[in-house]
């Protein structure tokens, strides 16, 4: 069930952050520095708030955030770690149906990835697919570090837009 966007800027504080916290992987901070902000008026004016606290963290705090999502289709859907929403997103992308040959591609451009940028391939799986992230990763490799950081926190802010809509309701 979502949030009417009425309640969410009248709630705790605390019941705001359980709320949109989880739009940021593991960065529940994001959310706590937004709360004070309220009341937003749309959806979109909400989302540019967390876009805008993402924006005036440090570079050390932006990096943490990128380092918290998971391998696409790595260790952690491995192990049975990944949050709800990260599991759903990789599985409307197509990646747990990939191929042997094409799994085996995907670790390894993650892994080359990961050892060139320090952080992990960060993509919106719910507007790629599995053909898309595939052709996607081997072109990003070829960009500097600052330009991956940067296309990483637009992906991730891409992605909490999605987790956003599914949780809050306008009204």
């Amino acid at each position: 069930m979502k949030t009417k966007l009425s309640h969410l800027n009248l709630c705790p504080p605390t019941q705001f952050v359980a709320i949109c916290g989880p739009f940021f992987e593991h960065s529940p901070w994001i959310s706590e520095r937004t709360a004070a902000s309220r009341p937003f008026t749309t959806r979109q004016a909400l989302h540019a708030t967390l876009r805008q606290t993402v924006d005036q963290a440090s570079a050390n705090e932006q990096l943490a955030l990128v380092r918290a999502h998971p391998d696409l289709v790595g260790r952690a859907v491995l192990d049975g770690d990944l949050t709800k929403a990260s599991t759903a997103e990789q599985a409307a992308a197509g990646l747990p149906e990939l191929s042997p040959d094409d799994a085996r591609r995907l670790a390894d451009l993650n892994a080359a990835y990961r050892s060139k940028f320090g952080f992990p391939f960060v993509i919106c799986a719910r507007e790629n697919k599995k053909d898309a992230i595939l052709a996607a990763l081997p072109a990003r490799l070829a960009n500097t570090r600052e330009q991956e950081l940067r296309t990483a926190l637009s992906e991730i802010a891409n992605i909490a837009w999605h987790r956003l809509c599914d949780a809050i309701e306008e009204g």
